[in-house]
């Protein structure tokens, strides 16, 4: 499977089936829509799942094998016994790490806003499990998951999400910035987009030291996941003309949920197929079915290994559903219930577990086995987070100022704060 900026894009997908869009004309594809399955086909969609085609015209007799591996069914899609158990239990982690956040939540032990990632877990195990240690993700506010995909223990999230001591950030970051420099998780971010331009730096680091600083193993890609509604922001184009003009190692990956908030994204947007921006800048834009996880893997296996090889930068758009409301404080009345049931029929989660059955690559005893493995994490998780001992006052302004007081260094030399004259007339304060 390869795919390249200049003959490779995928199948542009009309996002709302009840609203037409004013300017389109019909689209054309070179396959028969037949040899697919129906109930396949996203809610959002007026044409079936997926096509691939140049930037430019192309013949309609051209083939590209990546088409032909993601308009096959799943049940190609190869993986051993081990990889399929392992991404059966990722996902399980994701979603039932979500639930007990909703519980706890609702029982005080959280505050602010929680942004939970039900329906979306396909996205996150299919692109993250491929890494190594070393790459890079950044994540956006719906960052839970992400971190526990990428290592980072449950008790340090949860703990994190209590506001303790003993959370990845130290209890400073909340939901919405998780952060392990252990395992190269570069943050959550609370504004959309704010992570590209974070992520984008990364790869350039990577690409540094690698051609310049003539370290050999400076080859870490890295992922950079956002939303729909990030893809009408400047820095997204910005950091997209960045990557392509210095084929950067980086893989940009859109969290397609349709909903920004409560926007639909086809009313917020003059051309939804966020897939062809990739390449309008030189390089492969890709739309996948974002909840099929083997179907994300491997787009997410060919787009990893093109920027490890120094291929540059994959455009990627996963289309996925979100099976909550926007944060645990969005009642949810915005998008249609029949929308709503059709993507939980669709449950990533359900149909990994029946490809596992129906091949003989899982049974229900070890499926079950590793539900109760995940309930008994959780368990763990909470308790170790509501014993944890809250931030000492002490630690409120470090990681703000230069020194680790927070006040900064004179030009003396010494702490500004030990200083009498520093706080003369200002006491009261």
């Amino acid at each position: 499977m390869s795919f390249t900026a200049t003959k490779f894009a995928t199948s542009p997908l009309p996002l709302n089936f009840t609203t037409p869009r004013s300017n389109d004309k019909p689209l054309s594809f070179s396959f028969d829509h037949s040899r697919l399955n129906p109930s396949s086909s996203f809610l959002g969609s007026t044409r079936k799942l997926l096509r691939f085609s140049a930037p430019t015209r192309a013949s309609s007799s051209s083939s590209s094998p990546v088409a032909a591996v993601l308009l096959q069914p799943t049940s190609n899609l190869l993986i051993t016994k081990e990889e399929g158990l392992e991404l059966y239990e990722d996902m399980i982690l994701g979603r039932f790490f979500e639930d007990k956040c909703a519980e706890m939540y609702y029982r005080g032990k959280m505050f602010g806003f929680v942004h939970l990632y039900n329906g979306q877990e396909a996205v996150s195990t299919g692109f993250i499990k491929l890494l190594k240690k070393e790459d890079y993700v950044v994540s956006t506010y719906r960052d839970h998951v992400h971190a526990l995909s990428k290592g980072v223990s449950s008790r340090a999230v949860m703990s994190e999400l209590f506001g303790k001591a003993t959370g990845c950030c130290r209890g400073q970051g909340g939901s919405m910035h998780m952060f392990s420099r252990e395992h190269n998780l570069l943050g959550g971010f609370a504004f959309i987009g704010e992570g590209i331009p974070v992520a984008t730096g990364a790869a350039f680091s990577s690409k540094y030291r690698r051609e310049v600083l003539n370290e050999a193993d400076a080859d870490q890609v890295t992922l950079a996941f956002f939303g729909d509604g990030t893809c009408n922001n400047g820095q997204f184009y910005e950091c997209l003309n960045m990557a392509a003009l210095w084929k950067l190692p980086i893989v940009f990956v859109v969290e397609n949920n349709l909903w920004a908030i409560g926007m639909s994204h086809i009313r917020a947007t003059s051309d939804p197929q966020i897939w062809k921006k990739g390449p309008a800048f030189g390089m492969p834009g890709v739309h996948v079915d974002g909840m099929d996880v083997l179907k994300v893997r491997e787009v997410a296996k060919e787009a990893i290994e093109r920027a490890r090889r120094g291929e540059g930068p994959t455009l990627v758009e996963c289309e996925t559903y979100r099976f909550r409301g926007h944060s645990l404080a969005d009642p949810d009345e915005l998008r249609d219930p029949a929308e709503k049931e059709h993507y939980a029929g669709r449950d990533p989660i359900t149909a990994l577990k029946k490809h596992l059955i129906e091949n003989n690559l899982g049974s229900e005893q070890e499926l079950k086995a590793i539900e109760k493995k995940i309930d008994e994490i959780l368990e763990d998780a909470v308790e170790f987070a509501d014993k944890s001992p809250l931030p000492p006052r002490s630690q409120l302004l470090e990681n703000v100022f230069a020194d680790s007081k927070g006040f900064g260094i004179g030009p003396d030399g010494r702490y500004r704060c030990e200083d009498p004259k520093f706080t003369e007339g200002t006491a009261h304060v």
